[in-house]
């Protein structure tokens, strides 16, 4: 598949997009525009269609010049020749600083323009195809749109940039390969990756199940109470989202285990047979994506002093979550490493 190439046509698309937006063309995602009020936990809530649909525009267009100079193939090893040593060491430069860049651009894309109802969505959907329908109160009056309007599903979009151009770098640099990258080093460091990424989610669980029990941990039970009286069901949400972010550390478990890689006895019809990697890789890199950047947004209200610390418990567990997101990134890539062969 050639990620360059799909890199390219987004940014073609998105772009596009961008230019519409700045012309006049409603549905501009940020900003005044945006109809959600937690558009505030955006990091662009203050761009507007002008000048902010000409400012994608050309983000689109050096996104697609990255992917285009992204070298096809491997960079020439150095030889005896003088010459062609310093041609060679020429070449290698331009390729890593154009790989830098396209590193540095993907990061943005991925993880600085969603914010947090990005994994509120993807959390709470299956609550609204399973629990919603058959519920009367908060939980049955849940609609889709509610879990995605446009800003967050033009948040998807531009995750997918960056992923479509990650990926382009990432197959560029197989032509250096490192000491770190052999099967067996990744082997090594993807389980300290695991250790950390299933270990970082406890301390929001613990808060969570507690409050649920009715054990005001981290905060007061005044606010423990009130919350519940004014919005019933609030804590089980609660709950419920820190046993999600349990069953993921669990699965994180199988980047490093026997049945991460051959389906165990008990599924029927897939035991004993080899899992693709791509099924623990895909599902993982996104889940990666979406609990760093909602740890971001946790992070940036933080530091902006906005909480206090006698209601700890309400954010301090969240601004480890890029630690938890970039830990279970690192341990899918020692996953991939060490399944390509």
């Amino acid at each position: 598949m050639n990620f360059a190439r799909l890199t390219v046509a987004w940014s073609i698309m998105y772009g596009a997009l961008g230019i519409a937006w700045a012309l006049g063309l409603p549905g501009f995602p940020w900003g005044r525009t945006d109809p959600d009020p937690d558009g505030a936990l955006s990091i662009l809530a203050a761009l507007t269609p002008t000048p902010g649909g000409w400012w994608i525009a050309a983000t689109c267009a050096l996104t697609a010049a990255l992917a285009l100079t992204l070298p096809k193939t491997p960079t020439p090893e150095p030889t005896t020749d003088t010459a062609s040593t310093v041609a060679a060491t020429s070449a290698g430069g331009r390729v890593s600083v154009g790989l830098g860049m396209a590193w540095v651009m993907a990061a943005f894309l991925v993880v600085v323009v969603p914010d947090s109802r990005l994994m509120m969505g993807v959390a709470y959907t299956p609550v609204f195809l399973f629990v919603a329908p058959f519920v009367d109160g908060p939980w049955g009056e849940l609609t889709l749109a509610d879990l995605w309007p446009w800003p967050v599903l033009n948040q998807l979009l531009c995750v997918l940039g960056g992923i479509l151009l990650a990926a382009a770098a990432l197959r560029s640099s197989r032509s250096a390969p490192g000491r770190w990258t052999t099967p067996g080093s990744a082997a090594r460091w993807g389980r300290w990756a695991v250790t950390v990424a299933v270990a970082t989610p406890l301390l929001y669980c613990a808060t969570r199940w507690s409050w649920a029990l009715g054990i005001p941990l981290g905060i007061t039970r005044d606010f423990l109470e009130q919350s519940a009286k004014e919005a019933p069901g609030i804590w089980m949400a609660g709950a419920y989202l820190a046993t999600f972010g349990a069953l993921g550390g669990l699965l994180t478990l199988g980047l490093t285990q026997r049945w991460g890689e051959i389906f165990p006895r008990w599924i029927p019809g897939l035991r004993g047979k080899r899992v693709p990697p791509l099924l623990a890789i895909v599902p993982a890199t996104f889940v990666s994506i979406i609990i760093t950047v909602a740890g971001l947004t946790y992070l940036r209200r933080a530091l902006s002093g906005m909480w206090s610390w006698d209601s700890w418990g309400a954010w301090f567990p969240e601004c480890f979550w890029p630690v938890w997101g970039t830990a279970l990134a690192a341990a899918t890539l020692a996953y991939h490493l060490r399944r390509r062969a």
